[in-house]
């Protein structure tokens, strides 16, 4: 599923938007159903949709307006992908050359007007790295705090219900789903 978020918390902020005649942006609609199985480090599934989802924004006169107000045309450069590990990130570059794609330790400090994190994994049990590190609060709010303006995040939709095993998993889970319920389900049109 592709669920995308409009940031606004500093000042100046509010001016910035997103500006699309395509259907990833427009009206808050534009990717859909992610359901996939069996995807540890590395999501096929997920890096067409986004592949998909980056050549929408770049081919549908999509534009970003600054926190001056200023217009400026969305180019490859404007958008940060993001996924938590290493194999996905290579897929994701071989699908989109000249992409700015990386883990989130690459972009700590970089940001964009539109980030599209993929979480990869098909469940919290597939994580190779466990349930604490998909769904670090740390490593989810940098890798959506990116965006100036627009968050989009790439996950099956599986990942929205975990099997926690401790008070500290389940904190991690909530914030995730909570991002959800926040979030404004966009379009099926990748599916």
């Amino acid at each position: 599923m592709f669920y995308e978020s409009r940031l606004v918390t500093i000042k100046g902020l509010e001016l910035q938007e997103i500006k699309s005649k395509g259907t990833v942006v427009q009206n808050s609609v534009g990717l859909g159903n992610l359901v996939h199985t069996g995807n540890q480090n590395s999501s096929p599934e997920e890096t067409e949709v986004i592949r998909q989802a980056v050549a929408d924004i770049l081919g549908s006169a999509t534009s970003w307006v600054d926190r001056l107000g200023e217009e400026k045309p969305v180019g490859l450069e404007d958008i940060l992908i993001i996924a938590p590990y290493n194999a996905q990130v290579f897929d994701l570059k071989d699908r989109l050359p000249g992409a700015r794609i990386g883990t989130v330790d690459k972009f700590q400090g970089q940001e964009a007007p539109i980030v599209i994190y993929s979480m990869t994994t098909s469940t919290s049990v597939d994580a190779p790295r466990g349930m604490n590190f998909l769904y670090s609060l740390n490593r989810m709010n940098v890798a959506t705090s990116r965006a100036k303006c627009l968050s989009i995040l790439a996950c099956s939709p599986a990942l929205f219900e975990p099997e926690c095993k401790t008070p500290e998993q389940m904190k991690m889970a909530n914030a995730f789903c909570r991002y959800r319920e926040l979030a404004t389900r966009t379009h099926e049109k990748y599916r």
